[in-house]
């Protein structure tokens, strides 16, 4: 190996040098593993128990709701209090609801409120860890390698996202104890790998709690083009562009796929976005990042009409592919701006803002999908959205010049 290539490797893994960050990404990887082993579990048990699709519904809405009622609480307090006491105090809340699920299990359940209150306590944790955990990043590596440090972090959550439903469904296979139990260990691991990472410097918000200084994420983002062009032009794409919800009719009816090509159909985006972090970490965005976010977001929507066109099954898997490669560039830039745009103080409230618009997205973005579906038909309600998202990266284009205009990833700004 030459010196240039050794240069490039080690340009790749850079941010692994710093040992805080090398426990974080490990407790991130391990949370996000449970967190998705949990949900497959529960999934199961639940339509097992009730046989009630409607149940299933509650179950997302049941964890997602703490993050939009508590977001004010959840910012304010990664900005008040130590980021790593929150993250390892939160995965230690989610393992003792790992255990719950696992006590409750072995009991015997003939209803599922019980599990709908431990799922309330686990969205809380949840609400809590998130700012906390995506602040606490930019305490851990200087600021020229922040970027790699989102790559790598944006590959622990893809690969947590890709593999963890499918350990979730063989553990659930031999046993429901089995798939909490190992969530359980996940989980208390994870704490205490948070516990570990040295204290690191954080500007801490020393204000007296006031409306003011609660709302201080909101006044930011709002004052702050470059943010506020990033957050909600995320949110927007993402609300016209998904079609996660979709999914099945394709599955059945479009591609006569069945069950396995609708796990291949899942995986896809997963997959497209796990090689493109892979990639970033190893060759990083050093210039022009605002109009790469902006012509990535017009991608993912092109990428999203061809989806919604085909009818040849390989075609359909390579686009999602594509989908999910060109949203990974678009989440990369995304996060990197805002971090590194928003004062370290500020930051636990600024991403309990993002963490709420990127979630409220997801979900409406699939009734969206949903409720359009059942009035044009699929393909058209698919086809809307994928062309819907160009225009957005267009007009954020022109409504948001400093987004536009940004270039640097390394703190340069």
């Amino acid at each position: 190996m030459d010196k240039a290539e050794s240069s490039a490797l080690d340009d790749r893994y850079v941010a692994f040098r710093h040992g805080a960050f090398a426990r974080y990404w490990a407790a991130r990887l391990l949370a996000s593993f449970a967190t998705q082993i949990v949900s497959v579990a529960v999934g199961w048990q639940i339509y097992d128990l009730t046989r009630d699709p409607f149940d299933l519904g509650l179950v997302g809405i049941i964890q997602f709701a703490p993050s939009l009622l508590l977001f004010l609480v959840t910012g304010a307090a990664a900005d008040r209090f130590g980021r790593r006491m929150i993250m390892g105090l939160s995965a230690g809340l989610e393992a003792a609801c790992a255990l719950a699920l696992l006590f409750f299990t072995i009991r015997g359940l003939d209803t599922v409120v019980p599990v709908f209150l431990v799922l309330a306590v686990f969205g809380t944790a949840r609400a809590f860890l998130g700012p906390a955990a995506a602040s606490l990043i930019a305490n851990l590596v200087p600021a020229e390698d922040f970027a790699n440090a989102v790559a790598w972090n944006s590959s622990a959550w893809q690969v947590a996202a890709i593999v963890g439903p499918v350990a979730g469904g063989l553990l659930y296979g031999l046993s429901a104890e089995t798939a909490y139990g190992v969530a359980t260990v996940f989980m208390f691991v994870s704490a205490l790998l948070c516990f570990s990472i040295p204290k690191p410097q954080q500007h801490t918000e020393t204000e007296q709690p006031t409306l003011q200084t609660l709302f201080a994420g909101f006044r930011y983002i709002w004052e702050e083009k470059i943010v506020l062009g990033a957050i909600s032009m995320d949110l927007f794409a993402v609300l016209l562009g998904g079609a996660v919800a979709l999914l099945p009719v394709y599955a059945r009816d479009i591609l006569d796929l069945g069950p396995w090509g609708l796990g291949l159909l899942r995986a896809a985006p997963g997959i497209g976005a796990l090689l493109v972090a892979v990639w970033l970490a190893g060759h990083p965005i050093r210039n022009h990042a605002g109009v790469i976010m902006l012509f990535f977001v017009g991608l993912f929507g092109v990428f999203t009409a061809v989806f919604g066109f085909s009818t040849i099954p390989w075609l359909s898997i390579a686009a999602l592919a594509g989908l999910g490669a060109a949203d990974m560039v678009s989440v990369y830039i995304r996060e990197t701006l805002i971090q590194l745009w928003t004062p370290d103080r500020l930051r636990g409230r600024v991403n309990a803002v993002n963490m709420v618009f990127v979630g409220a997205s997801n979900e409406l973005g699939e009734f969206r999908a949903g409720t359009m579906a059942a009035f044009i038909g699929v393909v058209p309600a698919v086809v809307f959205g994928g062309v819907g998202a160009v225009a957005i990266a267009g007009l954020w284009a022109w409504l948001f010049p400093e987004l536009r205009r940004a270039r640097h990833l390394d703190g340069r700004h």
